[in-house]
């Protein structure tokens, strides 16, 4: 695989490298990249495996291999303390719950002493709000017009980029930063580079879908009216005015919202049961839906968007000519928000799937591109000549067609395409249990059952499993019915993910996780023996861009469910099974609750994608093949 990624960078060329686990692939693109003598961006999924390469890999490269190499590690601008934001949050601290206030003597104790910057370093909650306040984001920063630029983190991180060969970034930033320089001239995140490093490939679509829309929110008018609010804090000659100002936009905006909400709640019932939003573990689950607009939905509510629209306007009007920078930027952000509502609603773009989306206590509206492929070609692949896509998972049945269609890669471009076994013996070291007595997920005694499969299951580990759920209704409905169980039970959300981690190698456990623990968790060893997967893991046909997907193949006389659903839902299956062997001594269960595997004829599709485990049909031959050591 060396030998190949180092190939790629010589001759300027594409190359697609499935790499199983095991075999070492980040050190395989490492080693070339370093020594190609251009400027490479790694490309992340996660920021868990960003930090190992940052931590493991690179260090080890320098100690054992002797390599010369210039690096920089980059994330998102909100992974990093404000320091504008945090001197002003600190003379008066406020916090969005009781229990936030008990982080603040640390948090100002590391802001004292970090040299980063970044959040990682704080052991937080994922859901930590005041975390809002002490950092910026894009709309936020002043830039060069902050007193504090030349200290601020983020430009110090941005300057060591900028003279580095390798720069480590993950999916979000390099996508913020693509869909930014395309679409705005000289706005950009990322230093010029030469040659891309996508590892996690599989996650691309799904990142570049996010990043090449639009997004308008009821967080969005709630941040502008609190930032206008923060700007004037210290000019009393203006505070009384912009509270009048903000008053009148929050009231509007409240108005909006409320009523898009009401108006997507009525539309997802009509549906039957809407789309639920993914990963969100943390909210609640009857709030989380997402709808495709019309004008059905929206013309009901141009009247509380004209007023909105008005309000927004009168602000942007009343702050462009300040002289304060914080002041035009409140003015530019106002209008942007005004022209991005106008296109959100206006559901011009017939490339383009517009959907309602309520999630918590937030209302969103969406423009989402249908097809990235056609995004990434102008916005990528005609500005880079150098890209290498690798994962442990792009392969569907052996080929890389899908992987293809996902990205862009068209049969006419010239594209190298490799798959490098990882060293594994899965017939030796895995079992793959398919309960063959459990009910379709479709029937109302599935969770009952999967609650009982569970039991008996993790009785044979004892414990020391990871049960993956589909959605975060049923990881909490099956945390629920096994509470009983006597080992400890973790649960995505309560804890940020690497405290999870770190408790679930303690002692004998039972972790239940949705999305972000299918794939990007390295638990080798005994602590991690069973991985039960709930249900094959199909995106709805509910979900709008899915929904939108499937009518542009059926438009063009394409088959939707095998071209799209299957292949993709394939790759996450085998994302999934990945999480049990992570190295040559492990040993352990994938248990997949689902029987449609084994009674349905697409089932033969997920079995050929799956590692070549042997195939058991009970829990007893489970029992047994483990007993047998």
């Amino acid at each position: 695989m060396a030998h190949a990624v180092a190939d790629a960078l010589s001759r300027r060329r594409y190359l697609i490298a499935e790499a199983g686990t095991g075999t070492g692939k980040t050190l395989a693109y490492l080693v070339p990249a370093v020594l190609s003598g251009r400027k490479v961006v790694v490309s992340t999924a996660t920021k868990t495996l960003q930090e190992q390469i940052w931590f493991k890999d690179l260090p080890l490269l320098q100690r054992h291999c002797g390599l010369e190499l210039s690096a920089a590690y980059l994330k998102g601008r909100a992974n990093y303390l404000c320091l504008a934001r945090y001197e002003k949050f600190a003379r008066a601290p406020t916090f969005p719950a009781r229990e936030e206030a008990a982080h603040w003597p640390i948090i100002a104790a590391w802001a004292r002493r970090t040299e980063t910057g970044d959040r990682s370093e704080l052991d937080l909650p994922d859901q930590y709000g005041a975390w809002r306040e002490l950092s910026a984001t894009g709309e936020t920063c002043l830039g060069r017009d902050c007193d504090r630029y030349e200290d601020c983190f983020v430009t110090r991180a941005r300057a060591l980029a900028g003279q580095a060969d390798v720069v480590l970034v993950n999916h979000h930033l390099f996508f913020a930063d693509l869909a930014m320089r395309t679409s705005r001239a000289g706005v950009e995140v990322l230093p010029a580079y030469d040659a891309v490093v996508f590892d996690e490939a599989h996650a691309l679509e799904e990142t570049a879908t996010e990043y090449f829309g639009l997004q308008v929110s009821s967080y969005r008018v709630e941040e502008l009216c609190r930032d206008a609010g923060r700007a004037v804090g210290d000019r009393p000659d203006l505070a009384a005015m912009m509270k009048e100002q903000t008053a009148g936009i929050l009231h509007a905006g409240e108005r909006f919202f409320a009523a898009l909400a009401e108006r997507l709640r009525a539309a997802g019932g009509r549906a039957q049961r809407a789309f639920p939003a993914r990963g969100r573990a943390g909210a609640r689950p009857e709030e989380d839906l997402r709808v495709p607009l019309s004008e059905a939905i929206l013309e009901p509510l141009a009247g509380e968007q004209q007023r909105l629209d008005g309000a927004l306007e009168e602000l942007r009007g009343l702050l462009a000519e300040a002289e304060a920078p914080a002041l035009v930027q409140l003015a530019r952000r106002a209008a942007e928000l005004r022209v991005e509502l106008g296109a959100v609603t206006a559901l011009n773009e017939r490339s383009r799937v517009y959907f309602g989306e309520l999630r918590g206590r937030g209302a969103f509206l969406r423009a989402a591109p249908i097809d990235v492929a056609e995004e990434l070609v102008d916005r990528l692949y005609r500005r880079v000549d150098t890209v290498v896509f690798t994962s442990a998972t792009l392969a569907a049945q052996g080929r890389f067609d899908f992987f293809r269609r996902q990205v862009g890669l068209a049969p006419e471009f010239e594209v190298e395409e490799a798959r490098y076994p990882g060293p594994f013996d899965y017939r030796r070291q895995a079992a793959l249990v398919v309960p063959q007595d459990l009910p379709e997920p479709a029937s109302p005694a599935f969770g009952e059952a999967s609650a009982r499969a569970i039991e008996e299951l993790t009785a044979i580990t004892g414990g020391r499993a990871f049960v993956l759920c589909t959605s975060s209704r049923a990881m909490r409905q099956l945390r629920e019915a096994c509470r009983h169980l006597p080992y400890r039970l973790l649960l995505q959300g309560e804890l940020p993910k690497h405290r999870l981690v770190a408790q679930f190698r303690a002692e004998p456990s039972v972790l239940f996780a949705t999305q972000s623990f299918w794939e990007g968790v390295d638990v080798p060893g005994e602590a991690l023996s069973l991985v039960v997967i709930d249900k094959l893991p199909f995106a709805p046909p509910g979900d709008p861009v899915v929904q939108a997907r499937l009518e542009a193949l059926a438009q063009e006389g394409r088959d939707g469910f095998s071209e799209l659903q299957v292949p993709a839902a394939a790759l996450s299956l085998r994302q999934g099974f990945g999480r049990l062997i992570r190295s040559a001594a492990d040993r352990g269960i994938v248990a997949i609750l689902d029987r449609r595997l084994l009674t349905k004829g697409y089932g033969r599709s997920f079995l050929a994608s799956l590692p070549p485990a042997p195939l058991l049909r009970t829990i007893a031959d489970a029992r047994r093949w483990w007993e047998a050591g």
